[in-house]
């Protein structure tokens, strides 16, 4: 009797301890999902894609869900134990690497974003330094650069000009632009920018100069990215031929 009676005292305990910790990771693990869809859906807000942060979410468990699967039954089995642990192993790693899908089409994406930004910001310069040339203020170039221009840059610059007809500091916008598109060559045209609006400089030989430079440096990565692709693909072609000459002499 004292046994039943012990057992079901620990049966009692135990369940509580689970009930009280499933709680305390339910409560993180909402927690967390919050901040991070939140962060992630601020992240593709800045590059104009406008996702809610709960798509965001069901999207990263789908692909674990998927992965999770696939990869239970290709590495374990439901007709055994030890099949059972492996798959369980196997497909919870996959799977948490799936969760991981979310934040890296944000990087490609965003990567793409920033090359077409660079590829464009070269003629919009030279566009800009033509407005000045015709008596244009430095928005007003901008403001052409928006109606004439293509997205990305289009709707960078377009932003740019919404917070400053909202009161936004014309330096602090040029900031806010600089952080949102992260390009190293934006960061030459900002500096540029707010030194001449401080010394007043000639905006429009500064513009036409940093557009030269940019499209010298656009142009040598472009030879060093074709001369690695070449490299790449002769070391492919190195290392899959003893494979080749393999299965040719069965």
């Amino acid at each position: 009797m004292l046994i039943l009676v012990i057992a079901a005292l620990f049966g009692v305990c135990f369940t509580g301890l689970a009930y009280v910790l499933q709680q305390a990771l339910r409560s993180g693990s909402e927690a967390y999902s919050g901040a991070y869809s939140q962060d992630i859906a601020r992240q593709f807000e800045d590059i104009f894609l406008f996702i809610p942060p709960r798509r965001i979410v069901e999207l990263g468990w789908t692909c674990f869900a998927v992965a999770f699967v696939t990869f239970f039954f290709i590495a374990g089995s439901v007709t055994s134990l030890r099949g059972f642990v492996v798959g369980v192993a196997v497909g919870s790693i996959f799977g948490a690497l799936a969760l991981r899908v979310p934040t890296q089409l944000l990087a490609l994406l965003r990567k793409r974003r920033l090359q077409r930004f660079n590829q464009q910001l070269g003629d919009t310069l030279v566009s800009m330094s033509n407005a000045l040339k015709a008596g244009f203020s430095i928005t007003q170039a901008i403001e052409t650069v928006v109606k004439d221009g293509e997205n990305p840059i289009a709707q960078e610059f377009d932003l740019f000009l919404q917070q400053t007809r909202v009161g936004v500091n014309f330096s602090e916008a040029l900031a806010n632009l600089e952080r949102r598109v992260g390009s190293e060559d934006l960061t030459l045209v900002v500096q540029a920018v707010e030194t001449a609006r401080r010394t007043g400089g000639n905006l429009t030989e500064i513009f036409e100069k940093i557009s030269a430079t940019i499209r010298e440096r656009q142009r040598i990565e472009n030879r060093i990215r074709t001369l690695t692709a070449q490299g790449r693909l002769q070391g492919i072609v190195v290392g899959v031929m003893p494979l080749v000459i393999a299965v040719a002499l069965l």
